[in-house]
């Protein structure tokens, strides 16, 4: 085990009134960082609209979702799968253009 957090680094942050403890390779600490901060904001956002009304739980559920939903968002943008069935097809259609 000590060999596994060789490779790594020890990082602290804080999400939500939470210290959190983690390894993580050194490349990719701002990656933890930049999302710690995402988590961090998103979370607030909520906490400022709800809290007082809503538990603490629905607040960081709403938080996650909105975040899962980004990230859902944005996977679906970067689908190249529309693209490359245009792409054969118009390939396909100039190969016959071209035989013709």
């Amino acid at each position: 085990m000590a060999e596994v957090n060789k490779e790594k680094q020890h990082i602290s942050l804080n999400i939500c009134d939470e210290k959190i403890d983690i390894y993580v390779k050194g490349d990719e600490e701002v990656y933890y960082r930049d999302a710690a901060k995402l988590v961090q904001a998103t979370y607030q956002k909520y906490a400022e609209m709800f809290r007082g009304r809503r538990s603490e739980r629905f607040i960081a559920a709403t938080a996650l979702l909105e975040i899962g939903v980004k990230l859902q968002m944005e996977a679906a943008n970067k689908d190249v799968g529309a693209y490359n069935s245009l792409l054969s097809r118009l390939t396909a259609e100039i190969d016959k253009v071209i035989a013709d």
